[in-house]
């Protein structure tokens, strides 16, 4: 007989004949009876096995729901099941656990479609915590993106992003420059080459130059190409972006950084329409329509003595601003649907989707990196996160508040915490007494109105939140005459 184990207490929302939903495989009988007691105690049905071989031929008349395997096994490998698994049952987590915790194992496992990779020895808690995760997975049916049509060049529904969109709209015939200002990330490029597919000159080349990005030194000729012999290395002769735009567009992205003499060469470009490739004579004329786009205060440069000033009115004809992602936090659920679904297009894995709880926590960070930033972030949770449904403890440290190595991240508990020693220390400093009770009073005030604003001015939840009562937070919102609804 093979040593195969069932629990004799149904799991929750099981019929009898549904299908048990944990198996574990594993030839120490030891790990075996340590999981029948703890899935026993939190009614989890499951069923164990001593060999691979043995839930190989379960599977011909059986499906788990949830699979924890061993790797190193008598016969067939963890890995080896886990492969048959997939292709009978593709949608079914697999843990896979193994004492000889290798690089070699980790990567074989995840590559094999593993959920989650559990070395030995482990905890307990943390093994039931993983399982539950895993059914919960499995139960959960993914939504993916509906596929067919092309999806939209940029997305948002913030007020702020409809403002752009009408702008485009309005340029659509246009062919006036336009300097396109935000912060980095917030998505500058797509907005030009928006700007230059809705144009007439939508047929014709759309070029985009990082000036911030090549050296001054290249610059020159990577803008208006050079001569035979204009200077050392230059072998033959080179059309520059200019010209390989001809009849369509040229982006100059960063165009604050843009050194002085060239801000000359460029004002004559918008100003009479030519210009001289380096180490040439005759002029060539330019039919191009320039978009540039800046993260920095121009105007403030101007003051500085850093732009030209004439430049800088000859390429604000047009302005249009582009929000941060702070200032759209109602995109962040569209756009995070958005990249994990085009991520695993790209990567050819299953599509990640992240659930309310995380995506109510994104929309409370302030990302500096703006959409680029929520972009990686989601690449990142496309490869690393187990699942298929992403949940606040999946995000990386780092968006947590919670960077490897015990450092407080920017925005994280340390932060707020030095603030509070620094405002301790001045007014202490200034002779104060009292202290703690102002302090908490301001203290008490931040978390009662954060958490009503949260949940809408519900306080009992609120209250729930916060591990208060009812009756004290009730109590507290009167004494620190915060203005809440009932």
């Amino acid at each position: 007989m093979p040593d195969e184990r069932t629990d004799a207490m149904p799991a929750e929302g099981r019929s009898p004949g549904d299908a048990t939903p944990v198996w574990i495989i594993d030839d120490d009988r030891s790990i075996r009876w340590v999981f029948e007691k703890a899935l026993a105690r939190e009614g989890i049905g499951f069923r164990t096995f001593a060999s691979a071989r043995e839930a190989l031929e379960r599977l011909a008349d059986e499906s788990p729901e949830v699979v924890v395997s061993d790797i190193r096994m008598p016969g067939p490998t963890g890995l080896e099941f886990m492969q048959a698994l997939k292709e009978r049952l593709p949608g079914v987590p697999v843990i896979v656990m193994t004492a000889y915790s290798d690089l070699e194992s980790a990567v074989a496992a995840f590559q094999g479609g593993a959920f989650e990779y559990l070395p030995k020895p482990f905890d307990v808690d943390h093994a039931v915590e993983l399982v539950r995760r895993a059914l919960d997975e499995s139960r959960r049916r993914f939504e993916a993106p509906p596929e067919g049509g092309e999806a939209p060049e940029i997305l948002g529904q913030a007020p702020a992003m409809q403002e752009v969109f009408r702008a485009i709209g309005r340029l659509a015939q246009s062919h006036a420059t336009v300097l396109i200002t935000g912060e980095s990330g917030t998505g500058k490029e797509l907005v030009a080459r928006a700007l230059h597919r809705h144009s007439p000159r939508a047929g014709k080349a759309f070029i985009a130059i990082n000036t911030a990005a090549i050296p001054k030194d290249l610059l020159e000729s990577e803008l208006f190409g050079h001569e035979r012999g204009a200077f050392t290395g230059a072998q033959a002769m080179r059309r520059g972006r200019f010209e390989q735009a001809e009849g369509g567009t040229l982006f100059l992205d960063e165009i604050g950084d843009m050194p002085p003499d060239l801000q000359t060469r460029l004002l004559r470009v918008l100003s009479d329409g030519q210009f001289y490739r380096v180490g040439g004579h005759t002029p060539i004329t330019a039919n191009v329509r320039v978009i540039a786009a800046t993260h920095q205060d121009l105007e403030s440069r101007v003051r500085q003595g850093l732009f030209r000033e004439d430049l800088f009115h000859r390429l604000n004809v047009i302005r249009l601003r582009l929000p941060s992602l702070r200032e759209r936090r109602e995109d962040i659920p569209v756009l995070a649907r958005h990249f994990l679904a085009r991520s695993a297009r790209e990567l050819g894995v299953d599509g990640k989707r992240l659930t309310d709880a995380a995506l109510q926590f994104l929309a409370t960070r302030d990302f500096p990196g703006n959409v680029r930033q929520l972009e990686n972030l989601c690449h990142w949770l496309t490869v690393m996160a187990p699942g298929q449904a992403v949940d606040v403890a999946d995000l990386p440290p780092e968006i947590r508040g919670e960077p490897p190595g015990g450092a407080a991240a920017p925005g994280g508990a340390g932060d707020w915490r030095a603030a509070l020693e620094r405002e301790v220390a001045a007014r202490l400093a200034r002779g104060e007494s009292g202290i703690a009770g102002g302090l908490t009073r301001d203290f008490e005030t931040a978390l009662i109105t954060r958490a009503l604003a949260h949940t809408g001015g519900r306080r009992i939840e609120a209250a729930g939140l916060l591990g208060i009562g009812r009756n004290t937070l009730t109590r507290k919102v009167q004494e620190l005459r915060i203005d809440a609804k009932d």
